[in-house]
């Protein structure tokens, strides 16, 4: 009878137990999308992206609160295998210094290096620190041997160092040199509550913040990120947006443009962990490029957009995911040659006509209506222009973030 009463004591704990994990999960406070390496070593050393017995201390900004991390590095589109001989993760006071206070050492699988081949991700243990939303972070990986970078986002709108020797564990960082990409580093997610989520805001330039002020997190994904958190909803932001990037093409001769938006859809949204939203913005340099930066032999019509953006919602849907479609904003008068024409922007009304009404998208945001210029609405607003007339500033971005109904994602 005791044994029986023993064994079912055993059983509930278990159960008590699983429970428990079961009211866990991951999502992602902060990450990037990645593009191709440059042509050859040599392009990559030229543009700072080439390190031997350095270490790199990369700056990100989390969007929700957390007490437990884990930090997901990545070799998207590398060559070759990269060791990292060393990583931790601290809190940012300034520039390239850190708490040590608020330091962590970082492991994976037990061990205090890791081996990452060609296009894979490593995934770092658990570790606790306590991270207020709109943490700066540090993520230090000392690269022990010469190393070609990769897993890069090349504009971060962020500074992060690059200093000598093994200085993963150092509180400070002499003699450091800045870049302005993300290297080898994916994504940090937060444990949370059960009923967390990630929100992906997928997109080109104007996602990933072009123009904002660099180190101030003015991206429009920066102020939604703010306003989800101010609104006790437990929603991390993963900004995958990549300059340049097309629906239907891949860069033509810049790959800092990333490979197309159906071609990178499954690693940087559908693999990502528990996504419930994903905001789509993409499709105005399928219009500008073609003719400008890319042959005029990649032009495309509003319908061939609007194909792909279909295909996009639909492997979405697939994954139970909501899919809200931003429309793109207006570019006429932008410096960039070749890149506006009437006939673009007639292809331009006729993609947000068809996301307004089309009833493919769970919602609409309209990115559009927010910034354009009222008494001349093919163009953005003055205030709001980053100087390009076709990027907006930092008072564009925060009309655009300000401009999302957060019902959407209730």
């Amino acid at each position: 009878m005791r044994l029986m009463r023993n064994l079912r004591l055993v059983a509930l704990c278990v159960l008590l137990a699983s429970a428990a994990l079961a009211q866990r999960q991951w999502v992602v406070t902060w990450g990037t999308s990645a593009a191709p390496l440059l042509a050859d070593e040599a392009q990559m050393r030229t543009a700072g992206l080439v390190f031997e017995n350095q270490t790199l201390r990369e700056i990100v900004h989390t969007s929700i609160a957390a007490d437990t991390v884990r930090v997901r590095l990545s070799n998207a589109f590398g060559r070759t295998t990269v060791e990292i001989g060393g990583a931790g993760l601290a809190r940012r006071t300034e520039g390239a210094n850190v708490d040590a206070g608020a330091s962590r050492k970082l492991t994976f699988g037990g061990r205090d290096t890791i081996s990452i081949p060609p296009d894979a991700e490593a995934i770092s243990d658990p570790v606790k620190l306590t991270l207020p939303a709109g943490t700066d972070l540090a993520i230090s990986l000392y690269l022990p041997k010469a190393t070609v970078g990769a897993g890069i986002h090349y504009s971060a709108s962020q500074t992060s160092y690059v200093g000598p020797g093994d200085g993963t564990g150092a509180a400070a960082m002499a003699d450091a040199r800045k870049i302005g990409a993300w290297v080898f580093l994916a994504a940090i997610d937060a444990e949370e509550p059960a009923g967390a989520a990630t929100l992906v805001a997928f997109g080109d330039s104007i996602t990933d913040g072009a123009r904002s002020t660099a180190d101030l997190n003015h991206r429009w994904p920066d102020i939604l990120a703010a306003r989800l958190e101010a609104a006790g909803m437990k929603i991390g932001v993963l900004n995958a947006g990549i300059g340049g990037n097309r629906v239907l093409h891949d860069a033509a001769t810049n790959v800092r443009f990333g490979v197309n938006a159906l071609a990178r859809f499954d690693r940087d949204v559908l693999a990502q962990p528990d996504v419930k939203f994903v905001i789509v913005m993409e499709g105005i340099n399928d219009l500008g490029h073609a003719g400008s930066s890319a042959p005029a032999s990649e032009a495309v019509t509003a319908e061939d957009i609007i194909a792909g953006l279909k295909q996009l919602v639909e492997r979405a849907h697939e994954k139970g995911i909501r899919v809200f479609g931003a429309t793109l904003t207006p570019f006429e008068g932008t410096v960039a040659k070749g890149y506006f024409t009437p006939e673009k922007e007639s292809q331009r009304k006729a993609i947000n006509e068809w996301i307004r009404n089309g009833k493919t998208f769970d919602g609409v945001i309209d990115f559009d209506k927010a910034v354009r210029d009222p008494g001349h609405p093919d163009r953005m607003l003055p205030a709001y222009d980053g100087g390009d007339h076709l990027h907006p500033g930092d008072a564009g971005y925060k009309a655009m973030g300000e401009a999302i109904d957060l019902k959407l994602f209730r």
